[in-house]
């Protein structure tokens, strides 16, 4: 059984409540308020944790820190190469490219991480927006 921690529900409520997909800086900043002695090693273990328990998903973009999201439904995401802005994606399940992939391989495939990227609305608003000035 794990023990309470007054820090890690924090973290966990403040995730909870966030679209924008946090860093642990930002976290760390948040929680701080809070727990003005709590240090950024904490966080991360915290953090560390929280995915490992399934309680929240990290997102590793490829480029910029790590980020986090307290929505542990199965989605998708989409990270903009200009702004670093991670969102989340509506859109159908495309799940069915596990049985496409099981064709031709011998093990079992439990599941998939499809990570989308790009450049988001508001960075294209931008760039519309010099284009045309």
């Amino acid at each position: 059984m794990l023990k309470y921690s007054r820090q890690r529900e924090g973290i966990k409520n403040f995730i909870m409540q966030r679209c924008d997909h946090p860093t642990a800086e930002t976290v760390y900043e948040h929680i701080r308020k809070e727990f003005p002695h709590v240090s950024l090693g904490t966080v991360y273990r915290n953090l560390s944790l929280l995915t490992d328990l399934g309680e929240i998903i990290k997102i590793s973009t490829g480029t910029g820190p790590d980020r986090f999201d307290g929505n542990v439904a199965p989605h998708y995401h989409f990270s903009c190469k200009k702004c670093g802005r991670v969102m989340d994606l509506e859109m159908d399940s495309i799940q069915h490219v596990n049985v496409i992939a099981s064709h031709k391989f011998d093990g079992h495939i439990e599941g998939s991480v499809t990570h989308f990227f790009g450049t988001c609305p508001d960075c294209l608003a931008k760039e519309n927006s010099t284009k045309n000035s």
